[in-house]
């Protein structure tokens, strides 16, 4: 095609869109953006604490020495620490912390990590987390502080 007919097709599309419903691009519909909430983060999203969830439950019964309780509720969820990817930190980083409710009645502290892109073989999202007084074989270096 030359370069006539290109910019022909070009201003034909940009004043066709808006009759067939398309819209066109602003900087929010660029790929990579997504809208994080209230506090601008990811840590509220139902897929991030139903892994925790999942994974919690599934932590209580394959650990030696663990009360078998269950998370009820989250509550008071926020962002703690975000690190956009960069040239120094590839991989974008979301660092959160929330109470949950267990089964048992108590309140505990967790703090999790959401790492983009790291999931299995680096496909979706790998979540971290660690509640206080369930890290039994200090993984997140006693009283969950690698998480903070």
């Amino acid at each position: 095609m030359n370069r006539f007919a290109v910019t022909a097709l070009s201003a034909l599309v940009g004043l066709a869109a808006p009759l067939t419903g398309m819209s066109t691009a602003r900087a929010a519909d660029l790929p990579g953006y997504v809208d994080y909430g209230d506090d601008g983060s990811v840590c509220g999203d139902a897929w991030v604490l139903n892994k925790i969830t999942s994974r919690f439950n599934y932590q209580v019964h394959h650990v030696p020495n663990l009360p078998y309780v269950e998370i009820m509720d989250f509550r008071g969820i926020h962002q703690a620490r975000y690190l956009p990817a960069g040239e120094k930190w590839p991989i974008e980083r979301h660092y959160c912390r929330a109470n949950v409710a267990l089964s048992d009645g108590r309140d505990r502290a967790i703090w999790y990590l959401i790492e983009r892109g790291q999931g299995f073989a680096s496909m979706g999202d790998n979540v971290e987390f660690c509640v206080s007084g369930f890290d039994r074989w200090m993984v997140y270096n006693g009283r969950c502080r690698v998480l903070w």
